[in-house]
């Protein structure tokens, strides 16, 4: 680890500075970040942009570069237990389709208005995930990952959470979690629910306090409003640039993202959440050629509501980044991430979703 990283760490704040209160109004006692107050920096999926996505091994990289979160995303197997998968379907991030005797499992199935084809986690038990081992999603990119395909298992989110503790002691700094529900509408209509084992896993990890250092996030609203009477943690609600929470198309209700994110909005989402999470282009537009433009109200805006603003997803690579901020090259090529930082920082974000984390805390170190 350099020293700039080593140094960017040290001087980050403990994670577990926010406090809430159950369901009504304010929910969180938070404060945007002031001149004091680190960014957060929450290793995407861990370490991904080094190591194969939500993989124990791709946490345990973030945390030792320095991050202050590690995220896992969470879906479930078929006996109910919460795994850290991206989407439920496999084919692209594990070697499933490499064992034959799974071959039967490979089903076209709708979620969220998005149909795929491949293997689903609800379609195996934990035993059978097992047997499977990670791989790379983006070989393309990040062709130096793959040498890692098929070192690694799918982790369970207990787990995560017993990693999170074990490098929390050898580290002698608090790493928080950020777990997300991934499709806790479709989990919950196959009678899979997300929120129960989740609030379980805190509950018995220690971590369902005031003052843990957990953050739990959703891009449906339904499931945050319903957490929120279970759970002691700050909640986040997920913002995408465009489209609507499924669980609010699937009653019918017409509010769109946008809709969510203009005052009233966001006033009700501070009804129930502490945070939101938008995309980055919410907060720092783009031109129509690509190029990074200006900051738009949406920090000021819910700052204002008392939500923080963690934003998603800061990546290296020139695929990733504002067409002006490219450097010469391949798609694969590292381009300028930190300018993309510095005009993010300067909008007054308070967190960041990071795929290298490494670079977003040297980028931190010089605020």
């Amino acid at each position: 680890m350099s020293s700039s990283v080593r140094g960017a760490a040290a001087a980050a704040p403990p994670a577990a500075t926010l406090t809430t209160t159950r369901i009504g109004a304010p929910v969180a006692e938070v404060a945007p970040r002031s001149a004091e107050t680190a960014v957060l920096v929450i290793a995407h999926r861990g370490a991904s942009g080094y190591r194969p996505e939500h993989t124990l091994a791709s946490y345990e990289l973030a945390a030792r570069m320095g991050a202050d979160y590690i995220e896992p995303d969470l879906v479930s197997t078929a006996d109910g237990v919460l795994v850290a998968r991206h989407e439920s379907e496999i084919g692209d991030t594990t070697d499933v389709a490499d064992h034959p005797e799974f071959a039967q499992r490979k089903v076209t199935r709708t979620i969220d208005g998005d149909t795929r084809t491949g293997w689903f986690t609800e379609d195996f038990t934990l035993a059978e995930l097992k047997t499977l081992r990670a791989k790379e999603r983006l070989p393309a990119v990040r062709q130096e990952n793959t040498i890692y395909d098929g070192r690694f298992e799918i982790p369970t989110f207990d787990e995560v959470l017993q990693l999170r503790e074990r490098l929390s002691a050898q580290l002698g700094r608090v790493i928080g979690v950020y777990p997300e529900t991934k499709h806790p509408t479709y989990f919950s209509s196959i009678g899979r629910a997300l929120e129960p084992p989740l609030v379980t896993a805190l509950e018995n990890a220690g971590l369902n306090t005031k003052d843990a250092p957990v953050f739990v996030q959703s891009f449906e609203t339904t499931n945050l409003r319903q957490l929120r009477a279970e759970l002691h943690v700050p909640l986040v609600q997920l913002l995408g640039a465009a489209g609507s929470p499924v669980d609010l198309v699937a009653v019918g209700d017409p509010r769109t993202f946008p809709d969510l994110v203009t005052p009233a909005g966001l006033a009700e989402i501070a009804s129930y959440a502490d945070a939101i999470g938008p995309a980055k282009d919410m907060v720092v537009a783009r031109h129509p050629d690509g190029t990074l433009g200006a900051p738009t109200s949406l920090v000021a805006d819910a700052h204002a509501a008392g939500l923080l603003v963690h934003v998603y997803t800061f990546r290296n690579e020139n695929e990733f980044l504002p067409a002006n901020l490219r450097s010469a090259g391949s798609a694969a090529d590292y381009g300028n991430a930190f300018a993309e930082y510095e005009a993010f920082f300067a909008a007054g974000v308070d967190g960041v979703f990071a795929d290298n984390p490494d670079t977003a805390l040297v980028a931190r170190s010089a605020l």
